[in-house]
């Protein structure tokens, strides 16, 4: 074997363990359930109290922690484990980098949904985004035909595909995604006009 042909095949594996590496530890990291806040009891349970004073019932995403919590005001109520879009880490820009969007924004509808069991529509794209998006086009950081997007918003997973969120597995377009059981009771106590917090970290 030539000395070339050894170097391409040293490469060759070196990348191949690079990747097994990493997504066998991926593989290994699991939700611990037991660490999210009041995770066995129901949103309805623990909002009860805050019916008459409703509209200080908020969301916070943090996308650093893999967290959505359930808030009255700056009180944590209740915490449940989230994935995103394929990138988790960078704000989004524009439609298809599968970026999940940071800011300020309010559930506009809710909705059951027939794949991801319901479906928590913000109102993203806001103006904060498109000043980003116009901000991101002027600097030549994304190409200048793309759009903006849309239809982002807070959703389950398809049917008995639970571990995706179990296993940190980011598989959406932007989405945040929840366990089928958790974006029901989540849903339980949503309404329109709910505020939303995305932050990275």
């Amino acid at each position: 074997m030539n000395y070339d042909l050894r170097i391409k095949n040293y490469l060759v594996f070196s990348l191949f363990f690079l990747f097994w590496s990493c997504n066998s530890e991926k593989a290994q990291e699991k939700v611990n359930l037991e660490s999210f806040k009041n995770y066995n009891k129901s949103a309805k349970e623990l909002t009860a109290e805050f019916q008459n004073d409703k509209s200080n019932l908020n969301i916070l995403i943090n996308k650093s922690e893999y967290k959505l919590s359930l808030r009255y005001k700056d009180q944590v109520l209740k915490e449940y484990p989230v994935v995103f879009g394929d990138n988790p880490v960078d704000d989004k820009r524009m439609e298809g980098d599968r970026c999940t969007p940071e800011g300020q924004f309010k559930i506009r509808d809710l909705y059951p949904h027939k794949k991801w069991s319901k479906f928590l529509w913000i109102d993203y794209p806001t103006k904060d985004s498109e000043r980003k998006f116009k901000e991101s086009k002027s600097k030549g950081e994304i190409p200048e035909d793309v759009t903006i997007g849309g239809e982002v918003g807070i959703h389950g997973v398809p049917k008995d595909k639970d571990n995706l969120i179990l296993e940190k597995q980011n598989w959406t377009w932007g989405c945040i995604s929840l366990q089928n059981k958790d974006v029901d009771d989540l849903y339980s106590v949503a309404f329109k006009g709910m505020e939303v917090l995305i932050i990275k970290n």
